[in-house]
């Protein structure tokens, strides 16, 4: 539990958490929720200072055979209960109703830092230390904001039956007299000191016995995500899996991910068993302890049954009120994990945007012009390898160039320089500052939901002409999926990868761009499928330039000039054999 006290942690948490209450309008209904929600918890410490007093009046009714007030006294409970029911479940009504409005700020924002500028590609591919993104929005946040609202309400609470409690404690502990190395001593509150010694032994034994807890915490939330993001990733790849068959393979895989989760979780089991040793033995001797030390008093006639059972009460209060830290360990535990989880995640997609702000070294810019072009553009991987030197070519409206070479050579990594994606290397990327960019890479996403909204992506398809749109699928040779243009599934695992392929082609006819980028756009169909397709988009789009990635040579017959990349970090620029 050492970075609860390093001021950089909670710096980081700080600033983590001040944008939802800084916030115009969230954070003005956010804090009137948490005003609410503080307001009934003293409210409620107030009840539990009215129960201690009846404590005293009930336990002295019976002590003294009193039935008409042991009647009065049941009473007043039955109100003091009622009160405090309803209180306990309108903060607890309201705690959840501002957790999940912060959840849901919190959530966007991320969200939104996540995908802007294209961050949830860069991490994936240039920041290897972000694991499992998705269970840091999902379940990190929910959790931060969750366990945030429960410490910071129940140490409010905390302080506030504190406070309330130490005056009663103080008032009825009275003098404590001994005698002691041959003198007389007087101990006054003396309940106070031993409810503050008991307390104070109690937290820092139960931070030796338990600081692993954290780190052990964090591990369990990455080792989680790994397994089930894999379990997730053969879903994705059935198919593929079931030709390979792989499952063997995907079994062990699983297993051994599992092995890891079980490991760490038995770690902390143990840990967490050693610690609820140490806290249920703290606790039950909590329930006896102020008894044994207020008996001598009680047995001395200095004070009543009522009296000592109020004492006992006060002390119960007082000493759980010191001991906050000793019930809430694990859960802080757990806390830290989520934060360092959550401001690494948020410093790594700064990193990210900071790096491209400051690196840059492949410029995109967009000028009032009709073509698109590459000036003195080099590029290389993260290692260092050149894969193209120096390249330069403009593409004008109405042509088409197709980019050829051995794998590994930079064809995919060309477009991705294209459309800001790829940030090592040099040179210039000019674009046209009007008209629409469409890239259309191997596997072409398929949102889940209905087939219509898959074919407009990312537009809304509110905005697609349906005879358009029949007539589309009917050249694809896709004809069979009209009758479920509106039916909801998964398409990327309905479609085989040709008519996925086939499915981008109608896409990109329907949104009619201006610059369509082609990345093996027809890998996965047949020669005859391929030409068709590639007929029916240049006569459709006879305005588009297109740019495409390919290797069948039947390619350049739709194709104005073909780029050659050797990979060897050179290129040659050629006419087609063919051009329509």
């Amino acid at each position: 539990m050492g970075e609860l006290c390093n001021r950089h942690f909670w710096r980081l948490t700080w600033q983590m958490t001040k944008g939802f209450w800084q916030s115009p309008g969230e954070g003005r209904k956010g804090l009137a929720l948490f005003i609410a929600i503080i307001a009934l918890s003293l409210l409620g410490v107030y009840v539990l200072v009215l129960l201690n007093r009846w404590y005293n009046t009930f336990y002295n009714t019976l002590q003294q055979f009193d039935l008409p007030g042991f009647g009065t006294a049941l009473a007043e409970f039955g109100w003091l209960a009622f009160c405090h029911i309803v209180i306990a479940v309108y903060a607890f009504y309201l705690q959840q109703m501002l957790e999940i409005k912060w959840r849901r700020w919190m959530t966007e924002r991320y969200v939104e830092k996540w995908l802007a500028n294209g961050a949830y590609y860069r991490l994936q591919v240039f920041e290897k230390s972000t694991d499992n993104p998705d269970q840091r929005i999902s379940e990190d946040i929910r959790l931060f904001v969750n366990i945030t609202l429960r410490l910071t309400v129940g140490l409010v609470k905390s302080l506030a039956t504190l406070v309330s409690f130490l005056a009663i404690l103080w008032s009825l502990s009275g003098v404590f007299s001994f005698d002691a190395l041959g003198k007389s001593w007087s101990i006054p509150g003396y309940m106070v000191w031993l409810a503050v010694l008991y307390a104070a032994a109690g937290t820092w034994l139960t931070d030796r016995v338990g600081h692993p807890l954290a780190r052990l915490n964090f591990e369990q939330q990455r080792l989680e995500a790994d397994f089930r993001y894999s379990l997730v990733r053969l879903r994705e790849n059935s198919e593929s899996v079931a030709f390979y068959g792989g499952e063997a393979r995907e079994q062990a895989a699983f297993f051994r991910r599992f092995g890891a989760v079980f490991n760490n979780f038995w770690r902390l089991m143990t840990k967490q068993k050693q610690l609820t040793w140490f806290t249920s033995g703290y606790a039950q001797l909590a329930v006896i302890f102020p008894i044994i030390m207020a008996a001598p008093r009680y047995f001395a006639k200095e004070i009543s049954l009522g009296g000592l059972m109020q004492i006992n009460s006060a002390f119960g209060r007082v000493q759980d009120s010191l001991s906050f830290v000793v019930e809430v360990y694990p859960l802080l535990a757990e806390w830290q994990a989520v934060v360092i989880r959550l401001t690494g995640f948020t410093a790594d997609m700064e990193r990210i945007g900071e790096r491209q702000r400051q690196e840059q070294p492949i410029r995109i810019t967009r000028e009032a012009r009709a073509s698109l072009a590459v000036q003195g553009l080099t590029l290389t991987v993260p290692t260092g390898e050149t894969l193209v030197k120096d390249l330069s070519l403009q593409v004008n409206s109405g042509e088409a160039l197709l980019v050829k070479g051995p794998s590994g050579a930079g064809k995919s990594t060309l477009l991705r320089a294209i459309a800001g994606l790829w940030p090592c290397g040099d040179g210039k990327v000019l674009l046209p500052e009007t008209g629409k960019l469409l890239f259309v890479p191997q596997r072409a996403y398929l949102p889940i939901g209905t087939l219509r909204e898959a074919l407009a992506y990312p537009a809304d398809p509110a905005g697609l002409d349906e005879n358009k749109v029949r007539q589309a699928l009917a050249v694809a040779r896709l004809d069979d999926l009209i009758p479920i243009l509106d039916q909801e599934g998964d398409w990327s695992q309905i479609l085989s990868l040709g008519e996925q392929q086939r499915l981008a082609f109608v896409r990109a006819v329907l949104s009619q761009p201006d610059w369509l980028v082609l990345d093996e756009a027809t890998s996965a169909v047949d020669e005859e499928t391929e030409e068709s397709l590639y007929r029916w988009v240049r006569n459709a789009l006879p305005a588009a330039a297109i740019i495409s990635v390919g290797h069948r040579s039947v390619l350049e017959h739709f194709h104005d000039r073909v780029l050659e990349l050797d990979g060897d970090s050179r290129f040659a620029l050629r006419a087609a054999a063919v051009a329509v």
